[in-house]
C-alpha cells in the first residue's frame, strides 16, 4: 500500500466551499468506479476553512500522475467531475508551479512500520533517497 497526504484551498468564497462541499455528499458513480479501477483503495478529503488535505491509500505501484491521468480518460463523466472540482480549487502557497494538489511533508509518524509507504514530498523525500543511495 502506498499513502499520499495531499492538500490545496478552495476558493475563498462561502459558496464556492458550500457547492464543494454538496458535491463530496453524491460523488457520481463513474468517478467511484473509476477511481478503484486505477488503484485507490481508500480516500479521505478534510475541510479546514477553506484549506482541504486528502489522504489517499492506493495499491502498490500506484503513479499518481499516470493513474489519475487514466482515471480522468476513462469516463467523459470522469473528465466532467474533475474539470468541474478544478472551478472550486487553487493551488496551495507552497505549491509547485501547475500543481493543484500539493504533497505534504510529513514531519512525524506514531505508528508500526506494517502499514507500508508513505509517500512524502520535498526535502524528506531527497534526504530519504539520498540515504538509500537512489
Amino acid at each position: 500500500m502506498r499513502r499520499y497526504v495531499l492538500t490545496l484551498d478552495l476558493k475563498d468564497d462561502a459558496a464556492v466551499i458550500a457547492q464543494y462541499k454538496a458535491h463530496h455528499r453524491r460523488v457520481w458513480p463513474e468517478v467511484r468506479r473509476s477511481l478503484r479501477r486505477v488503484g485507490v483503495r481508500a480516500m479521505d478529503i478534510y475541510l479546514l476553512g477553506r484549506r482541504l488535505v486528502m489522504v489517499m491509500d492506493t495499491k502498490d505501484g500506484f503513479d499518481r500522475r499516470r493513474d489519475f491521468a487514466r482515471h480522468v480518460a476513462s469516463d467523459l463523466r470522469c473528465a466532467e467531475w474533475e474539470e468541474l472540482m478544478k472551478t472550486f480549487q487553487e493551488p496551495p502557497p507552497a505549491a509547485r508551479p501547475g500543481e493543484l494538489w500539493a504533497r505534504m511533508e510529513r514531519v512525524f509518524h506514531l505508528g508500526s512500520s506494517k502499514l507500508g509507504h508513505v509517500e512524502q514530498g520535498g526535502a524528506a523525500k531527497r534526504r530519504r533517497r539520498a540515504s538509500d543511495g537512489t
